[in-house]
């Protein structure tokens, strides 16, 4: 395991119990910051256990490499490239965490680096493994619901002031020289976004809907380098229709996915439970109870390692819509515009700021149900994309963002 902090710590959490089931062992960690870790060091018994531990990652894969099966990387999105490349090279199976990467280039780097390697990375996407999910889409592609139209996402999940300051990338475009391009949309629902995609991917049960073109509205309500608020639409090759609202600057945590098909809309909610409303008129309810994702991710993995599985739930492959329609939504944009303070409300949740927009959460149904954004809905602060960027665009990216960098 490469880090011990952020989410690593989930990791070497969800490790310590299959270590107790028996279905793996932590061999060795690493941290830059070991003299921070003390006492997690102490909670996850590395003494008892025999866990080594390292300064740096290559000094752990150089010791150690000859007896790992497989390496987890919950590091900073930063590092991911580098760090799998090494993984890679010295033949060891990686676990990596979600986003592989957030700039398109560089994932096709990564693609290929991994097309080398006798056993595929997995990125971590955890809703891929929710039984309910799998069979929702069985059901989608036998054509139950008739041809599915259009897929929504509402995703409001406040942060707090001290979420864009816990490190010096969060809500960054840029940490040094490298884009980063860390936001709500990228990192902490990136996962939404990929499983929106997943459920437009008509070909096979494991695949991802690739996108055409894309007209996005961008903004930022807290004091941040990155957007952390974005209102999507995209389209597919096949006609469907993909509407997202993400933000981190909002009072309350909201969180749907929604399907509209021809002869029922689908409702899946994080909470744990999806429901249909039929054209019909009947409505019928799925209440399900959400597993450990993380463990059962973890899980999957170690199947395909043994030999259980054809593949990793997702591959680097499947992470490339996403990422495209990342890029094109800034693309689309023309910029990140800053939402004034006139607009904005504050209060203190134990002791931490929090910023809203006001009027965000009617913005984003109003968006999701029925396809209008903010500067088609009269609101004061909304601005129009600057136009519908197509696929072919993606290249043009990087020169972008450096060109917001440069003008800042």
């Amino acid at each position: 395991m490469i880090g011990m902090g952020g989410f690593a710590g989930r990791h070497h959490n969800t490790l310590l119990k299959l270590e107790e089931e028996e279905e793996a062992r932590l061999v060795a960690t690493c941290d830059p910051g070991l003299s921070l870790f003390a006492e997690s060091m102490e909670a996850w018994n590395f003494r008892q256990r025999g866990v080594r531990v390292f300064e740096t990652y290559l000094r752990m894969l150089d010791a150690c490499g000859g007896e790992l099966d497989m390496v987890v990387i919950p590091t900073p999105i930063q590092f991911h490239a580098e760090m799998h490349k090494e993984c890679v090279r010295r033949r060891i199976p990686v676990y990596l965490e979600k986003p592989p990467t957030l700039v398109l280039s560089e994932l096709e780097t990564m693609i290929e680096t991994d097309l080398r390697q006798r056993k595929r990375t997995n990125v971590g996407f955890n809703f891929m493994v929710e039984p309910p999910r799998l069979e929702l889409k069985r059901r989608l592609l036998a054509g139950e619901f008739g041809r599915l139209r259009r897929v929504g996402f509402r995703g409001l999940s406040p942060r707090p002031e001290s979420y864009f300051t816990r490190n010096n990338w969060a809500g960054k475009l840029f940490v040094g020289e490298k884009p980063v391009l860390d936001s709500c949309m990228g990192n902490a629902m990136a996962h939404y976004v990929h499983n929106s995609l997943f459920w437009a991917g008509e070909s096979e049960m494991m695949s991802w809907a690739q996108v055409d073109s894309v007209r996005a509205e961008i903004y930022r309500a807290n004091p941040i380098e990155n957007a952390d608020v974005f209102f999507v639409h995209a389209e597919t090759p096949e006609g469907v229709g993909l509407d997202l609202a993400i933000t981190h600057a909002c009072e309350a945590v909201h969180q749907e996915e929604i399907l509209w098909c021809d002869r029922a809309v689908i409702r899946y909610r994080t909470s744990g439970g999806y429901s249909f409303e039929w054209n019909d008129g009947r409505k019928e309810e799925f209440p399900f109870d959400r597993e450990d994702l993380l463990a059962a991710n973890h899980r999957s993995f170690y199947d395909y390692l043994r030999g259980g599985r054809p593949r990793p739930v997702t591959l680097l492959e499947d992470c490339r819509s996403f990422v495209q329609l990342y890029n094109l939504a800034y693309v689309s944009s023309g910029g990140i515009t800053s939402i004034p303070d006139e607009y904005l409300s504050s209060w203190d949740k134990a002791g931490d700021r929090v910023i809203a927009v006001n009027g965000i959460a009617s913005a984003a149904e109003r968006f999701v149900e029925q396809g209008e954004p903010p500067s088609a809905q009269g609101i004061s602060w909304a601005v129009p994309p600057r136009h519908a960027a197509s696929r072919d665009e993606v290249d043009s990216l990087e020169k972008l963002i450096w060109e917001w960098r440069r003008t800042a």
